[in-house]
């Protein structure tokens, strides 16, 4: 497949006073095929939106390559067939959401109000259409966001938080969109702290921290792993039992649930427990999850651009796709 995103050691860095240079984003090389959903995942700070400034041609890299749909980034050509939806899109509140789909395809020379409406259709405000934007919900502007991403029919669409703080239906409305996209052939690229969300939906995902990528691969080759649950009884977990590194704990009705990671032994974590004379009620090995994932990668290492500490990249080896 053709690369709808491609970066040669990308960088961003600004000078400070204290710390010298700092590199926001350091060495990137990452690769989003055509018609992908891919996911962008990082803590606060770790440099996923300066690197979508750069690709938007917002801000200009201080070395390295970067080519959008086959164009060097800045490419003017490339902005008519890409959209970015923000975390917090800005309208003028007093529009309708007709009269905010011809202000902005204005920008593209389309004045086509069966396209406004078919568009306000697909993103489910076609019975709201006379309502002011200043009434919309959380859910409806990120769809009236939709809406406009769609209006010049892109081929590579960014997503920043498509799905946050919204209702369990709302999230699914929006996933389906978003999925519904890949199924026409674009490519989406989506930023998210909701690791749920980009588990159903993405076919892969790159992690950063701190500027730098620390895993990055197919989620079918990335989550193989497995990990353990283990129900205890008891009103408190034993220090011999949160001592061993990476078992995580959270309550439970009656006692506690100890999630064990592939990395570490469940013999150990149950002899410990038989040891400390703690009830086990159940054992159960479960699926790698996308979050157990990421907090192997970013663990209890996350922080602002500039921090020592700069895990190992981590790359896994893609399969060839048909």
């Amino acid at each position: 497949m053709a690369a709808a995103i491609e970066t040669k050691q990308l960088t961003k860095s600004y000078k400070s006073r204290i710390q010298g240079n700092i590199s926001v984003v350091d060495s990137l090389d990452l690769v989003v095929e055509e018609g992908e959903i891919f996911g962008f995942l990082g803590p606060n700070g770790a440099g996923k939106t300066t690197t979508i400034k750069m690709l938007l041609g917002i801000i200009y890299p201080t070395s390295g390559e970067g080519y959008i749909l086959g164009k060097e980034i800045g490419d003017m050509d490339v902005h008519k067939l890409i959209s970015y939806l923000p975390e917090r899109p800005y309208y003028y509140d007093y529009m309708t959401g007709p009269e905010l789909l011809k202000f902005y395809g204005s920008l593209f020379g389309i004045n086509d109000t069966a396209r406004f409406d078919s568009l306000l259709e697909r993103v489910n405000l076609h019975r709201d259409k006379d309502k002011p934007i200043s009434k919309y919900s959380k859910g409806m502007m990120q769809r009236i966001g939709l809406a406009q991403s769609l209006l010049n029919d892109p081929k590579l669409l960014f997503l920043d938080e498509p799905t946050s703080g919204f209702d369990p239906i709302a999230r699914r409305e929006i996933r389906d969109l978003i999925l519904s996209f890949r199924d026409e052939g674009r490519t989406v690229f989506v930023t998210s702290h909701e690791l749920e969300e980009v588990e159903r939906i993405c076919d892969r995902v790159c992690i950063i921290n701190r500027g730098k990528i620390v895993r990055q691969g197919r989620l079918s080759e990335l989550l193989k792993g497995t990990r353990t649950e283990i129900e205890i009884l008891g009103s408190s977990v034993p220090a011999v039992i949160t001592n061993i590194k990476g078992v995580t704990t959270r309550p439970l009705a009656d006692g506690f649930l100890l999630d064990v990671p592939e990395i570490v032994s469940v013999n150990d974590v149950v002899d410990a427990t038989r040891g400390a004379g703690v009830t086990i009620t159940k054992i159960e090995p479960r699926k790698l999850r996308l979050e157990d994932l990421y907090e192997q990668a970013v663990g209890n290492n996350p922080g602002p651009i500039g921090d020592p500490g700069l895990k190992k990249t981590i790359t896994v080896e893609e399969e060839t796709t048909a």
